[in-house]
């Protein structure tokens, strides 16, 4: 990772505070604590690539970067960058292994690890840096709930792993290390996921919202039940897959969707896990800037990792 992605308009001369996220970013390795927001970047497409999905978003992580460093701080006095993982090839499991080592040392020193991904191939990633973590903490297994917005249930059952499977790899690590886990998949496609995706949801007792109910018009009923299951877990894993956005707003993106859930309802669904206090771990995945059009999904990723970051 190059320093020269975090540069952007210096506004000094202007009358108050001016800083923009450039100015704040640290990027040693070390001295992030408790607290603190700490970036990771999984530059992958190998799972994309074994999903048959349109490859480009191991360039992801940079261009969310340069899309971010120009925002405002606002009340945000500083947070980490601590550069990508990259998978070299198709060693997919390899690179996994080693962003969830990193993953797990930010949450050893109480920060909050948000990952750029890549493609969603990294959600396993991320998970894998957690149980390592709560391994490492011992004690009763916390409940553990999972929030994914995205279009697809990314449930596949054939291995190896892809971009389409970390979520069912993930249910059944918790059924084989009696962790307790609740998904809840935001945001799923009727035309973006087959009959067979559905019936195995079903059968894992997925909570899941189709897209056409989550338009603004049905945003406090939505909330309501995000809630509702905050209510029942001690943690919180936020995984926001760009793709669930309306293809306009992020073409971007391996599968862009037809319909899609406007920004403002994904912004909102974010907010309501981050406020929650429980949230532990989070990351956005499958931006691909081959297929961007003038930052298009760039932009909309660094307004929500920009959320992410601040207290």
């Amino acid at each position: 990772m190059s320093d020269t992605l975090w540069k952007g308009r210096d506004d000094a001369s202007e009358m108050g505070d001016t800083r923009r996220l450039f100015q704040i970013v640290r990027t040693d390795p070390a001295g992030y604590g408790a607290g603190d927001a700490v970036l990771l970047g999984f530059a992958s497409d190998a799972g994309v690539r074994r999903n048959h999905g349109r490859p480009g978003a191991s360039r992801g992580p940079e261009a969310i970067r340069r899309m971010l460093a120009n925002l405002p701080t606002h009340d945000l006095e500083r947070f980490w960058d601590v550069g990508d993982v990259v998978c070299e090839g198709d060693l997919l499991e390899t690179a996994q292994q080693a962003q969830a080592r990193k993953v797990s040392a930010v949450l050893a020193a109480g920060a909050l690890p948000v990952t750029l991904g890549g493609g969603h191939e990294v959600a396993w990633a991320s998970f894998q840096g957690l149980a390592g973590h709560l391994a490492e903490e011992g004690g009763a297994p916390p409940r553990i709930l999972i929030v994914n917005l995205d279009a697809h249930f990314d449930l596949r059952t054939s291995r190896p792993g892809s971009s389409g499977t970390p979520f069912d790899q993930i249910l059944e690590y918790g059924r084989n290390h009696g962790l307790p886990i609740r998904y809840a998949c935001l945001g799923v496609s009727p035309v973006g996921n087959t009959r067979g995706l559905y019936d195995h949801a079903r059968a894992l007792d997925v909570f899941y919202v189709e897209d056409m109910d989550m338009q603004e018009r049905h945003l406090a009923e939505r909330l309501r039940q995000i809630n509702a299951l905050l209510a029942e877990a001690d943690l919180v894993y936020l995984t926001i897959d760009l793709d669930v956005l309306p293809a306009g707003v992020a073409p971007g993106v391996s599968a862009p969707s037809a319909l899609g859930v406007p920004l403002s309802v994904v912004e909102a669904c974010a907010l309501a896990v981050k406020r929650s206090g429980k949230l532990r771990l989070a990351d956005i995945a499958e931006m691909n800037p081959d297929h961007d059009i003038d930052h298009h999904t760039a932009r909309a990723a660094a307004r929500l990792a920009w959320h992410l970051l601040r207290p």
